[in-house]
């Protein structure tokens, strides 16, 4: 399904390139209700790709991005970003296992569970499988279907979902290693770890000096 166009806003699933502005984007169904006005809804298998949803996927990370980082300018501390499970008790332990995963992995920002969170995990029965809600910069929610985590590695499934909130777009034609290539391998993927690249990506994402980020990657996205 081709996605709509939208202004700070994109519908994105599992995948990632070096470069954002060279990535597609992935379909999902919208009609989801998001948690913010920038959100974006991401489904973990594989759908019709539009540069144009991929550019506004970046304007909106950015964006948030540079907000975040003006509320914690401190260039030595990480950025944390706080969750909550108890929407999808069946998965807490996929959950911690994802976040073991991408805190292991980057340093600019560490996930933790706690109250008042920026972004939830939810469980139940969607036509349109797992996908994420997010605005790309810790803020939204992942939605985990009971279908699709009986078929693919779930694991692989929350990390990827993860990636997306944490800032990464989808990269369906990459290979099992990179997680944001989602559901693109096949369901006897079973890697949960981010790449280098995807782990630099998050770092940058996440690390000060976003201005000077921000122009060069929209310059490429032009």
């Amino acid at each position: 399904m081709a996605l709509p166009k939208l202004a700070l806003s994109a519908t994105l699933g599992l995948g990632l390139a070096a470069s954002l502005a060279a990535v597609p984007a992935s379909a999902a169904t919208p009609g989801h209700t998001t948690t913010t006005t920038t959100a974006t809804s991401a489904g973990y298998v594989p759908g019709a790709e539009d540069k144009a949803d991929t550019d506004a996927f970046i304007k909106a990370v950015m964006k948030s991005a540079l907000a975040k980082r003006a509320k914690a300018p401190s260039a030595t501390a990480a950025v944390t970003v706080t969750y909550s499970a108890s929407s999808a008790p069946t998965y807490k332990s996929v959950i911690a296992r994802s976040t073991q995963i991408w805190n292991a992995a980057v340093s600019n920002v560490k996930l933790r569970e706690g109250s008042s969170p920026d972004f939830t995990y939810r469980e139940g029965n969607s036509s349109n499988g797992s996908y994420a809600s997010t605005d790309g910069h810790g803020r939204g929610y992942v939605f985990i279907d009971y279908a699709q985590s009986q078929q693919y590695d779930q694991t692989r499934i929350v990390a990827h979902e993860t990636g997306h909130v944490l800032g990464l777009p989808d990269h369906y034609s990459g290979p099992c290693s990179e997680l944001m290539s989602g559901g693109g391998p096949g369901t006897s993927c079973k890697n949960s770890q981010p790449n280098a690249a995807e782990i630099s990506r998050v770092n940058q994402l996440w690390a000060n000096g976003l201005a000077a980020l921000q122009k060069k990657d929209l310059a490429k996205a032009h």
